[in-house]
């Protein structure tokens, strides 16, 4: 199988290890798999992305994390080329959720040996997601983190800390519309969550283990504190239980939404790590089936 593999040099786990391309395709070769192997800069792997479908790449594997993994998606979301996954970042979400292994070896011989699978994304104005979405006090937050770690060099948990606590005594709560069909709703709140399948939201439990059902819905989570005082309660109950199950959160599942925002101006909004600013209304609204995935063969009823 002829696969391009697009590792993000900036990611963590690349600095860690000092992993070089050469040592990477090494590994393909010893799990029976040649592969183009580059290391380039975050900024590059989507136009990477785009020029080895192209060039008629048989897979196109990403090494990062979520952000790195969804700015390849986003290239290959509708289309017959498939996404590999070697987890290379921080957190890695995507990866966790799918089973797929974060051990590097473990997750080369994957990519040779997994089976090919669709996977539902989201979307929001246009911009695909893969785990979620999200405005807030959040957005500013990984802004802010970024500016830090960048400042600092500081590692991405220190420097959340730290603009978590910058931000937070100056963050404000949203006026929102939010309507699908014939439903809508004005809510003021801290945080609007939309994820592409239903969350643990947990301290202990955190992430969307059911991730392979599909369906057509989006899933959306909405806080009802109005202050500061109401988040940091928030966060609190998340370390004992599924806020989702307190009378915190409200929850829904759509099949689409729009979004309205009291303030007409761009506002921040997340999406599986990365933040880019979005002027409202934002519209969401779920792709079913539209990613193909290797991942772990299923095994047999």
């Amino acid at each position: 199988m002829g696969i391009t593999v697009l590792v993000n040099r900036g990611s963590g786990t690349v600095k860690k290890k000092r992993l070089t391309a050469e040592g990477l395709r090494e590994m393909f070769q010893k799990a029976g798999t040649e592969a183009d192997v580059r290391l380039l800069a975050g900024e590059q792997i989507v136009d990477a992305a785009r020029a080895a479908v192209k060039a008629g790449a048989e897979a196109v594997v990403a090494g990062g994390g979520d952000g790195t993994v969804r700015g390849v998606a986003s290239v290959l979301a509708g289309g017959e080329v498939p996404l590999g996954v070697l987890p290379l970042g921080t957190l890695n979400h995507f990866a966790t959720d799918l089973k797929i292994p974060i051990d590097l070896e473990a997750a080369v011989r994957l990519i040779s040996e997994g089976e090919v699978r669709a996977l539902d994304v989201g979307e929001v104005n246009g911009e695909i997601f893969l785990n979620n979405s999200s405005l807030g006090f959040y957005p500013p937050i990984v802004q802010a983190r970024d500016q830090e770690m960048r400042r600092s060099r500081h590692g991405k948990w220190m420097a959340m800390a730290i603009a978590t606590f910058k931000l937070l005594p100056r963050l404000s709560s949203l006026r929102l519309k939010i309507s699908s069909g014939d439903w809508q709703a004005e809510r003021r709140t801290e945080v609007l969550f939309v994820g592409t399948s239903e969350y643990q939201m947990s301290l202990l439990a955190h992430g969307a283990p059911n991730r392979l059902e599909g369906g057509g819905q989006l899933y959306v989570y909405l806080a009802r504190s109005r202050s500061r005082l109401g988040l940091i309660g928030l966060a609190l109950a998340g370390l004992v239980r599924d806020v989702k199950q307190t009378r915190m959160v409200e929850d829904w599942r759509l099949p689409e939404l729009k979004v309205e925002v009291r303030k007409k101006r761009a506002i921040p909004v997340a999406f599986d790590g990365e933040v880019s600013r979005m002027k409202p209304p934002l519209l969401y609204r779920k792709r079913p089936r539209d990613l193909r995935v290797i991942l772990p063969p299923q095994a047999p009823a």
